[in-house]
């Protein structure tokens, strides 16, 4: 029995009863406790009797009950209450069943993309919530993450965070596993804001999504050392599985300059939601090659909340400041010479202006006095219709157009076989078109199949086989499967040529329009209830997976996507039930 077995039973404030521990950290121990007065149970974190004395200990124990009572987000874990008396110092917060994210990797490894993103989604609206309240968590690891068993993120632990303008407490020894996850001004002791925990969140997506950290070493000195000097492995590198846009993400949160990184939450939230919602999209470069960075991703721009470093180099800066200053010193001068110089610029291109409409109206005048030209059509009968030959023709005032004869013909493909009007006919040069039809010669004609729901990749591979030209065009379609084909164009049964200038059109299926729906919450539903709510909300739910546990069989204890998340409607919600214990 430790000493904090004491405490179980015992009343704080006439108020909390201790029912039990539920974990030992380096400065508090945290208990599960009842609160008498609201009739619910709670966390109740304390501050351990041997540190209550240590000044910045305390300091970090009552930053983390100032964070966190400025802010009341569904990620972020919530506090109740607090006391700080010279023998009890506790926050009372919100009692939070499920394991830390740290845990759930250890046990797990790397995660599924779909996974990590559910998670990393919820993080970065937690971050959003608290740093639009000028606070920064500087504390981001999987460490002060915790998992609900209904999927949900709750971020914990405030207790070295930046507030705004107040006082923040230090880095210390107790804070020394952080290193594998701060970012490179905070291990160099430079200035820090909302960007360095958007770094700490790459490192950490970087973990979830290979298995490992980016850095490692033999002492917590090296890797703050290549956190601040070495670039990270590509993850792809490590599982190649890895989307090449979520590598992006990925590498440009890790940037060493936090002006190459994401500049607030809110952008990085809408690149996670870009890739959740297609897997495979590859975000554009704004970078040279002289650059030579990891990722391809573009950099922050200012409409997007950041400060746009890379367009806007801090030398222009300087010079725009230096420039305004010496305009405002000016301000006492006589204007007359610059109104004198305005109004010669004005004069001269009010007498450009006036020349330019004169020979408008000029101009217009003789085009309405010109009349089409008369132009006699040639015979072209047995003419071949080459490139050239067309473009000389058009040149002449003679509008080309032209059809193929479906009838076999003994002449060489592109030969004229007839031609509207007829030759000796007077027409007007470049109003009147003139019809041909040509031969194809010899080619004979390839009847085009039915593909119908079938892969668009079966069709263009024959038409490949045949040298025929097609386009694909993409529409959503609800009874066709995505990459399936709709319709073509020709239709099924209609004979297709190789000379042919027109291309066959296959409409491929998009699937079904995407649209957006929220997560219910399934936990403690049967299978049977799971699966009507699913459909009531209009969720796809994908095969059901057991798992022994306490709770009675068929029961669903787990959901991989937490509930209140938005997904598209074509993303499957996977569920576990009870097998029992």
């Amino acid at each position: 029995m430790n000493s904090f077995d004491n405490y179980v039973g015992q009343v704080f404030d006439n108020r909390y009863k201790i029912t039990k521990i539920l974990g030992i950290g380096g400065m508090a121990v945290v208990f599960e406790a009842f609160d008498t007065k609201l009739n619910r149970i709670v966390a109740l974190k304390m501050l351990k009797t041997e540190i209550s004395n240590d000044s910045q200990s305390v300091k970090r124990f009552i930053n983390e009950s100032k964070a966190v009572s400025m802010l009341a987000h569904p990620n972020i874990v919530s506090v109740y209450d607090v006391s700080v008396k010279d023998n009890l110092k506790y926050i009372v917060m919100e009692r939070v069943d499920g394991i830390t994210l740290k845990s759930y990797i250890s046990q797990k490894g790397a995660l599924t993309s779909r996974e990590a993103l559910s998670y990393v989604e919820q993080i970065l609206r937690a971050l959003e919530h608290a740093h639009s309240k000028g606070i920064i968590h500087r504390d981001i690891k999987p460490q002060n993450i915790m998992l609900l068993k209904n999927g949900k993120i709750k971020v914990t632990d405030f207790g070295i965070a930046k507030l705004p303008n107040a006082e923040t407490v230090t880095m210390t020894d107790k804070a020394i596993g952080t290193v594998y996850y701060i970012s490179p001004e905070q291990a160099s002791g430079r200035a820090i804001d909302q960007r360095s925990d958007l770094y700490s969140l790459g490192v950490m997506m970087y973990e979830m999504l290979t298995g490992k950290l980016p850095f490692d070493a033999d002492s917590p000195v090296s890797v703050a050392l290549m956190q601040v000097n070495t670039k990270p492995k590509p993850p792809h590198e490590i599982k190649s599985d890895i989307e090449r846009g979520l590598e992006q993400i990925i590498l440009l949160a890790m940037e060493k300059n936090p002006d190459r990184r994401f500049q607030n939450a809110s952008q990085m939230l809408r690149h996670i939601l870009q890739i959740k919602n297609s897997p495979n999209y590859v975000f554009k470069t704004k970078r040279t090659e002289e650059e030579n960075r990891d990722t391809d991703a573009a950099p922050p721009s200012k409409e997007e909340g950041g400060n746009n470093a890379d367009s806007i180099p801090k030398s222009v800066k300087t010079t725009q400041k230096v420039k305004k200053s010496k305009k405002t010193s000016k301000g006492g001068h006589s204007m007359f010479p610059v109104i004198l110089a305005v109004t010669a610029a004005f004069l001269i291109v009010l007498a450009f202006c006036g020349i330019k409409v004169l020979n408008y109206f000029f101009d217009s005048e003789e085009i309405n006095k010109a009349k089409p030209k008369e132009i006699t059509v040639p015979n072209l009968v047995n003419q071949k219709l080459t490139k050239e030959y067309e473009a000389e023709l058009n040149k002449k005032g003679y509008n080309i157009k032209y059809t193929y004869s479906n009838e076999d013909s003994d002449k060489e493909a592109k030969t004229i076989l007839s031609q509207e009007p007829k030759a000796g006919t007077k027409i007007k040069a470049g109003y009147t078109d003139v019809k041909l039809v040509l031969s194809r010669g010899n080619e004979k004609p390839i009847t085009l199949d039915d593909y119908t729901s079938k892969s668009y990749e079966e069709l263009e591979e024959f038409l490949n086989a045949e040298g025929i030209k097609y386009t694909k065009k993409y529409e959503y379609d609800t009874a066709v499967d995505m990459d399936c084909i709709i319709r073509t164009d020709p239709m099924p049964g209609s004979k297709i040529y190789k000379s042919e200038e027109d291309p066959v059109i296959i409409y491929i299926s998009k699937g079904k329009e995407l649209s957006y729906v929220e997560v219910p919450n399934f936990i403690d539903l049967t299978k049977e209830q799971a699966i009507d709510l699913a459909a009531e909300k209009g969720i796809t739910l994908g095969e059901f997976d057991e798992q022994t546990s306490s709770t009675e069989a068929g029961i669903v204890i787990m959901q991989d996507i937490a509930a209140d998340t938005t997904i598209t409607n074509d993303t499957k919600v996977y569920l576990t039930l009870s097998s029992g214990s």
